[in-house]
C-alpha cells in the first residue's frame, strides 16, 4: 500500500485511515524489535555489536533492518567514523527518546501486570 502524503495539520490527520502515514509508522516502531532496539539505545550511543549483544534472540539480518527503519523514520542517528574497519555507532534522537519514553511505560506496565496475565493465560488455556 502507497502511504498518502498529508498536506494539512498533524492534529487533524486521520489515523484510522489505510493509507495514513501514523498507521505507517505505528506498524515499524510496534514491533517487538524496534521496541527492544529503542530501550536499549535509550542508555546512550551504541556500536552495531553493542545492541546486539543487549537484545537476546535477534538476528544480524533483523537488527540492521529495525536499525536502517529507524533511521529512516528519524527516531536513531547513524554515524560512520572513518575508521579500518569503520566504526559505527547508534544513538537515538529527540524524537527517539520522546518514544523511549513511551517504550519504557510500557516495560513498567508489562512488569506490573505480567503476572496477572500469565493467570489468565493458564485459565484461558485449561
Amino acid at each position: 500500500m502507497v502511504t498518502t502524503k498529508y498536506d494539512g495539520s498533524p492534529d487533524e490527520a486521520d489515523l484510522t485511515r489505510a493509507d495514513s502515514l501514523a498507521r505507517e509508522i505505528f506498524s515499524d516502531v510496534a514491533n517487538k524489535w524496534a521496541l527492544l532496539i529503542i530501550e536499549a539505545l535509550g542508555e546512550g550511543t551504541l556500536r552495531f555489536g553493542e545492541v546486539r549483544n543487549g537484545i537476546e534472540g535477534i538476528s544480524h539480518k533483523m537488527l540492521t533492518q529495525n536499525l536502517r527503519m529507524l533511521e529512516r523514520n528519524g527516531l536513531v542517528d547513524r554515524t560512520v567514523h572513518p575508521t579500518v574497519p569503520p566504526r559505527v555507532e547508534y544513538t537515538l534522537t529527540e524524537p527517539g527518546r520522546a518514544l523511549r519514553e513511551t517504550v519504557g511505560r510500557m516495560c513498567d506496565w508489562t512488569h506490573q501486570y505480567l503476572g496477572h496475565i500469565e493467570s489468565s493465560r493458564s485459565r484461558f488455556d485449561a
